[in-house]
């Protein structure tokens, strides 16, 4: 008995044994994109590596070892040297500035984009939420020199609190276009509930939105505290007084300082990294999908 078959896939084929077979389409892997993944993947942990390894070498055998080879005998002075430096306070500093700014910005955030969404056909709310997009366009650059001047005239200069105004300020555009877009997500038909029930703005407010719309506060307050932690500008041009420098201007004059002991500096960069790494992979999740929820729309 002849064989029929169809090279089409999807199709059925008839054999000897005369049962039918659905035949399918080969899976192809894609070599390329797995090539270019693992090289990525190399050239991001490769420079970690080296700096994790080197702030456990001693300056003594920095320059007589492999610069990639593991330490034969690690040391904590380096780590030790760089907490004996202020580390700490620096770290408060940062930690003041990044939760004085991150709270206010979100909670105003939060609220300005509730009324946005709520009384949309509102023509001064409006207004309001264009003049919030606008912010986006504007970088912090071009804002240094009238920063600057503000904070002369409010005699604020070399405080924390003139890091903490502009950052609240830098941080609330794009937070609030985020938490609009979440805030629009959730079911009209919720909110004529609650104000059927009697409940006020305020009530329906932290009630009904704030619960609903909880990943997208968490998302842009690590966001937010990630800017603010890496912010370099505002503190090296609003302060000039060591025991107010935040951890980047503190890791800058560490690394002026100690220039010729490596393994110290690269101790300093791993101790100023780690806490927006444990943040970064506490808070990652809830991150990404923020971001793509809020830039999706």
């Amino acid at each position: 008995m002849a064989t029929t078959l169809t090279d089409k896939p999807g199709r059925t084929a008839t054999g000897h044994s005369g049962r039918r077979r659905r035949t399918t389409p080969r899976e192809s892997k894609n070599w390329l994109g797995g090539t270019i993944s693992w090289i990525w993947l190399a050239i991001v942990i490769v420079p970690i590596y080296w700096v994790v390894i080197t702030s456990f070498k001693s300056q003594s055998t920095y320059y007589l070892s492999n610069p990639m080879a593991p330490p034969v005998e690690p040391t904590l002075d380096n780590y030790r040297l760089v907490i004996e430096s202020d580390f700490p306070l620096y770290f408060i500093n940062s930690l003041i500035v990044a939760i004085g700014s991150v709270v206010p910005a979100v909670l105003f955030s939060f609220m300005a984009a509730y009324a946005i969404v709520r009384a949309s056909q509102n023509r001064f709310l409006r207004s309001v939420n264009w003049l919030f997009l606008m912010g986006l366009a504007i970088p912090l650059q071009a804002t240094v020199i009238p920063i600057y001047l503000i904070i002369i005239r409010l005699h604020l200069y070399d405080s924390l609190l003139a890091l903490i105004l502009p950052s609240i300020a830098f941080a609330i555009p794009l937070s609030v276009l985020v938490l609009a877009n979440f805030i629009r997500d959730v079911p009209k038909e919720l909110f004529e509930s609650m104000r059927l029930d009697g409940a006020s703005e305020q009530t329906t407010l932290w009630r009904l939105a704030f619960p609903l719309t909880r990943p997208a506060v968490v998302t842009v307050s690590i966001y937010n505290a990630l800017q603010i932690w890496n912010g370099f500008l505002l503190p090296v041009i609003l302060t000039q007084s060591p025991d107010k420098r935040t951890l980047p201007l503190a890791l800058w004059s560490f690394q002026g300082e100690y220039s010729v002991n490596v393994p110290a500096v690269l101790a300093s960069v791993v101790l100023t990294t780690l806490p927006i790494l444990i943040l970064y992979v506490v808070g990652r999740r809830q991150l990404l999908s923020g971001l793509t929820a809020g830039f999706g729309k």
